[in-house]
């Protein structure tokens, strides 16, 4: 497995989410629509769980339906970004709220064993080490438990990734990990009957401002060390408007998101593990 390490600053990524948090539901619609796909899984898996983790919960969007179709379950709700963990606590009802934990998801802050469910959408592209991240899922998991989660691919934002390349040499767009390389992660970390997809949504703009700014208020422009902040200043704009306007289709801009899916169990006390890795890829 070839997972190259990057280097993001936990303190970056917690302000910038921190300052997104009030924008974020307004600005994330692919987000929205990538964790209600991965909550659709869940209608093909039989599992009833007492102690559910949210990694990375953000705004709270599956709070609720999670809380809705585990009805008996405890929903904990992680998150790097107090502010964000203040917004999904609005998701939960009068007599049943998520229980809030400021916490990185490559430090989780619990005991062995504790929950039957991992659910992680759009999250572990943020780590900074993402084998030892699998490896304490492993570890909080129960035996028998469940991780599903998603992630973006290296095709992600690949157009605005191209055009940076032709202004300087910075690092405008994260690098993200290959949808093979996680699940060779899931087996080297232990987990058993890995299955992993991918599909490519793309997502049109009317300008490159636009999707620049829906980044920001995603809190999605913080990039790995070595990156540049000030990306829409004046002299630099002009240069990106041009370089991305080679793929302006009917008056629309695209960027592309490739969305990794996958899912695995934590072995029980009396199961083999068993080194196989499905893949499927589709495109839309």
């Amino acid at each position: 497995m070839s997972i190259a390490p990057q280097y993001i600053n936990k303190q970056k990524i917690r302000r910038a989410f921190d300052r997104a948090a009030d924008s974020y539901d307004d600005a994330a619609v692919l987000q929205k629509e990538v964790c209600r796909r991965l909550l659709q899984k869940l209608d093909y898996i039989k599992l009833s769980p007492q102690l559910i983790l949210d990694a990375g919960v953000g705004t709270g969007e599956a709070v609720a339906p999670l809380m809705k179709r585990y009805k008996k379950s405890r929903v904990i709700a992680l998150d790097l970004s107090e502010r964000m963990l203040a917004k999904a606590l609005r998701h939960g009802g009068l007599l049943r709220k998520p229980e809030l934990v400021c916490a990185d998801v490559e430090q989780l802050p619990f005991r062995e064993n504790s929950f039957e469910l991992i659910f992680s959408s759009l999250t572990l592209q943020w780590c900074n080490d993402l084998p030892a991240t699998m490896q304490d899922f492993l570890r909080v998991l129960k035996p028998g438990g469940l991780l599903v989660f998603t992630s973006f691919g290296p095709d992600t934002l690949k157009e605005l990734r191209t055009c940076w390349s032709q202004i300087d040499d910075a690092v405008h767009v994260n690098q993200f990990t290959d949808m093979h390389d996680v699940g060779d992660g899931l087996l080297q970390a232990g987990f058993a009957d890995p299955v992993m997809e991918a599909e490519t949504i793309t997502v049109s703009y009317e300008s490159i401002d636009k999707l620049m700014a829906d980044l920001r208020a995603i809190g999605a422009n913080a990039t790995a060390e070595g990156g540049r902040t000030g990306l829409t200043a004046p002299s630099v704009l002009p240069k990106l408007r041009q370089a991305y306007d080679v793929y302006r289709i009917e008056n629309r801009l695209p960027a592309s998101y490739e969305v990794v899916y996958g899912h695995a169990w934590k072995p029980a006390a009396s199961q083999p593990e068993k080194h196989e890795l499905r893949v499927n890829i589709t495109e839309l």
